[in-house]
């Protein structure tokens, strides 16, 4: 048997415990450093999220409870289990931020999952979502699907928020894909490139608004007359 078969082998069968260890001892030498995949979007969505009027804003998390404490003027935090985004709207233009992070792969309907987060949405809204890519399959209880940043705001426009309101970005390299196939190594600074490569973009993120009620009528307006 090849060397490779052996190695591959071993992995499969105890891969998950030994990950399951070093992920325990990450977690004790690198406290509160986060997914080294993820550090980068975690940088960019806190940041775009902080420069909102955020202490006035209600927000709903979909899946977590990662921004509980960011300082909201009101937060609600609803489980992926408990609610299909897919079946319907939480609320009609009940929030002023909807977060979705790592749920959108999940689902079977992702048109119809976008449209809701639009329905969800006051006018002046904005929907954060985030999304992995160069990453393995992982059930939960499906995983479905994958998009480029290109794919990803047309997904968010499908879903009735405008191109021009949307803002994509994305992080990834070779060196973090491969180490992140059997395990997600946690972020050591001494360690851990945070050089982006656009070939091997492991993470996915947007920012959409919705427009205010003036703005709409506005391009309701222009719509009817350039018609």
């Amino acid at each position: 048997m090849p060397l490779q078969d052996v190695h591959f082998w071993l992995s499969e069968a105890i891969g998950w415990r030994w990950s399951s260890l070093v992920q325990c001892l990450e977690r004790v030498f690198t406290p509160g450093s986060g997914e080294w995949v993820r550090h980068v979007m975690d940088q960019e969505t806190a940041k775009y999220v902080g420069g909102l009027d955020y202490a006035g804003m209600d927000a709903l998390e979909i899946s977590g409870e990662k921004w509980k404490d960011f300082g909201f003027g009101t937060y609600r935090s609803i489980g992926f289990e408990e609610f299909d985004v897919c079946e319907r709207p939480l609320a009609i233009e009940a929030f002023d931020v909807v977060i979705i992070e790592q749920v959108l792969e999940h689902v079977l309907w992702p048109f119809r999952a976008a449209r809701h987060l639009h329905q969800m949405l006051r006018g002046g809204g904005v929907l954060v979502v985030t999304t992995p890519f160069l990453v393995k399959i992982h059930n939960c209880p499906f995983d479905c699907s994958r998009w480029t940043e290109l794919g990803l705001k047309h997904l968010l426009a499908e879903g009735g928020f405008a191109l021009e309101d949307i803002q994509t970005g994305s992080w990834g390299n070779r060196i973090c894909a491969g180490k992140s196939y059997y395990r997600v190594p946690f972020y050591v600074p001494w360690l851990h490139t945070l050089q982006n490569d656009p070939k091997y973009p492991l993470v996915i993120w947007a920012f959409a608004r919705k427009p205010d009620a003036r703005r709409a009528s506005e391009a309701r307006s222009n719509g009817a007359v350039q018609a």
